[in-house]
């Protein structure tokens, strides 16, 4: 029997996400090779591979694919190098990072999502992975430093980014997504030296406030 995903994918990567400036082979072939269906809930699995910020939980979201495609291709994880993950989701980016060959350590604040996460990749056998219950923006992270950081939402604010710098190791990227609906930015962080980090301008999005980051209060006139 033909699977009934596997046209919806090759659909995904060529129509989607290739077309969205994603010419990194590596990253589409993780995103080929990781069966998106498996990670998004019984009700949306229509749309596991349409381009659709798909419902977890009332607040928290899988990333679309086009921006799930930007952030691998952003962070170009090398086999052997050291991931943070911050929010792990369903698990899908988690996934995929380890595809290519990223050592990841995933935190999610969810206890909940946590453990639905490792069950779903222990279910897969995507083993060497481990998903810590725990908030990756109290402090830094054991484990560190990381050659590569993605967080899977956005920050309302820059404010938390030096906690995050730090951690990373010289050479190391952080991806991260910056702004407030509707126009958000995401960034691409590079540490060259102890001192020198470099910030590059990737796209303009729209994605969900990363879980236990805290929006600033706002006047009301």
């Amino acid at each position: 029997m033909n699977d009934p995903f596997a046209q919806a994918c090759f659909n995904m990567i060529q129509q989607q996400v290739r077309p969205w400036d994603v010419l990194n082979d590596r990253a589409l072939e993780a995103m080929a090779a990781i069966a998106r269906e498996h990670f998004v809930p019984e009700a949306y699995r229509g749309l596991a591979y349409a381009d659709f910020p798909v419902p977890i939980t009332p607040e928290v979201q899988m990333l679309a694919p086009t921006v799930v495609g930007r952030l691998l291709q952003a962070l170009d994880v090398q086999p052997g190098e050291r991931v943070l993950e911050i929010g792990t989701g369903s698990g899908y980016i988690t996934a995929c990072l380890h595809h290519l060959g990223g050592r990841v350590l995933s935190l999610e604040i969810d206890p909940a999502l946590a453990a639905a996460a490792r069950a779903r990749l222990a279910a897969l056998k995507i083993n060497g992975v481990e998903i810590r219950d725990g908030d990756a923006l109290a402090g830094p992270v054991a484990g560190g430093p990381f050659d590569a950081i993605a967080l899977n939402g956005s920050m309302p604010s820059a404010a938390l980014l030096p906690l995050l710098r730090k951690q990373l190791a010289v050479g190391g990227r952080l991806f991260a997504v910056i702004g407030d609906a509707p126009a958000m930015t995401a960034t691409l962080i590079t540490r060259h030296t102890s001192h020198h980090f470099d910030t590059t301008t990737l796209f303009e999005t729209c994605i969900p406030v990363l879980s236990g980051v805290v929006e600033p209060e706002r006047f009301v006139f």
